[in-house]
């Protein structure tokens, strides 16, 4: 059985010098934290495990491994989180030799924890990471849905060394990658290369402008609801709301937009690891970026607490929780069927296999209303090319 007390430092920031909020209001209550006295043993009642991996390298900015820590100390400032989610602050993970060693140790990590059935929330460090997260979950044999939440596809048409700008190249061309589906949140036309865009959309890749995210935040959340993986890049937003990146841009998202998306993130049926990266507190300006990406993180774990898990019962027709909708559409040969939870008020379509089994894909009601006015919705359409791949 791995011991986790080898892999992570305990937690050590020093109590601010004022408080907002009283010791049983404040986030540190409502969580376990791995301090020298209190190492680590059996995380078995522990829904949630935090911990930091404080790696600037194979990045231009190597300020990112401060992130950790200049994170957790705006964090701990917060309220606690409300529901009852065991959480655990497992530390800093200690720093491999070489980054590579980082990459391994991070990876192990993470299949440990998922095969105890808790869920990961890394802090970063940079997103030349996320390589090791498609190890885990490639070496787990799950076939992954990754949602970047992020203004760049970070994927590069030259070869050259994995970094936090191409982790996707690494990912795309390793043949032993499980990663099924790319979504992008929020990417901005004028700082990617076109090419690259091009190349995704081919892979039938989801990418949604930042301009379109903003007509209708709203319709993110079926993305999120079907991804596995959730990666949020702090140069996502813009630059008056967090300067503390190696690449702010003046465009972006607002402080509030990105929590949103965070709490998305956090009531998704099917995520299992979620990581924010690129914090860099070397470029920060009196902890602006450092306190939204707190905030980012409590959004998250707030949503996490509010989490129905709907997916597993929604083929369950005698569970009174949800109600059916035939819709015929000119073009299809079988009516399009829709499910809408009556708790939530969230909706999915049913997609039938060629082993005839059912498959769910989450959509929205204006995908109900779309084919209500006898247009094929662009999600059933998606989700059909991922049967078929």
């Amino acid at each position: 059985m791995m011991d986790l007390n080898d892999y992570f430092n305990p937690v050590s920031i020093e109590r601010p010098e004022f408080e907002h909020l009283t010791c049983q209001a404040g986030f540190p209550h409502s969580i376990t934290i791995h301090t020298d006295s209190k190492p680590l043993k059996d995380l078995s009642n522990y829904k949630i495990a935090l911990f930091g991996v404080p790696e600037g390298r194979n990045s231009p900015g190597t300020g990112t491994m401060k992130g950790p820590d200049f994170i957790r100390k705006e964090l701990y400032k917060l309220a606690r989180i409300p529901g009852k989610s065991k959480i655990i602050d497992l530390g800093n993970m200690k720093q491999g030799v070489a980054f590579n060693d980082t990459i391994a140790g991070l990876t192990d990590i993470l299949v440990y924890l998922i095969g105890e059935n808790i869920f990961p929330i890394i802090i970063g460090g940079s997103s030349a990471l996320v390589v090791s997260i498609d190890k885990a979950l490639s070496n787990l044999k799950m076939k992954y849905t990754l949602t970047a939440v992020d203004s760049r596809i970070d994927f590069s048409i030259e070869k050259k060394e994995s970094d936090s700008f191409n982790y996707l190249s690494n990912i795309m061309h390793n043949h032993k990658s499980t990663l099924h589906h790319y979504i992008n949140i929020g990417y901005q036309t004028y700082l990617n290369d076109q090419q690259v865009v091009n190349r995704f959309l081919k892979r039938k890749s989801e990418l949604v402008r930042i301009g379109d995210v903003r007509k209708a935040i709203y319709l993110t959340e079926p993305l999120f609801r079907d991804s596995d993986l959730a990666v949020f890049d702090i140069s996502a937003v813009r630059q008056s709301d967090a300067p503390g990146t190696i690449s702010p841009s003046p465009n972006g998202f607002y402080g509030e937009e990105i929590c949103l998306l965070a709490r998305y993130a956090g009531i998704s049926d099917n995520l299992k690891i979620f990581g924010l990266f690129d914090v860099n507190p070397d470029m920060d300006i009196r902890c602006q970026t450092t306190g939204l990406a707190a905030q980012i993180l409590w959004f998250f774990l707030e949503g996490f607490s509010q989490k129905q898990y709907e997916a597993p019962i929604l083929s369950n027709s005698k569970s009174g929780r949800f109600v059916r909708y035939h819709v015929r559409v000119t073009d299809l040969e079988d009516d399009l069927i829709f499910v809408k939870s009556n708790l939530t008020d969230r909706w999915w379509m049913e997609l039938t296999t060629e082993a005839d089994k059912n498959f769910y894909i989450a959509c929205s009601h204006e995908d109900y209303l779309r084919a209500n006015r006898n247009e094929v919705p662009e999600r059933w359409i998606q989700g059909i090319d991922r049967l078929k791949s």
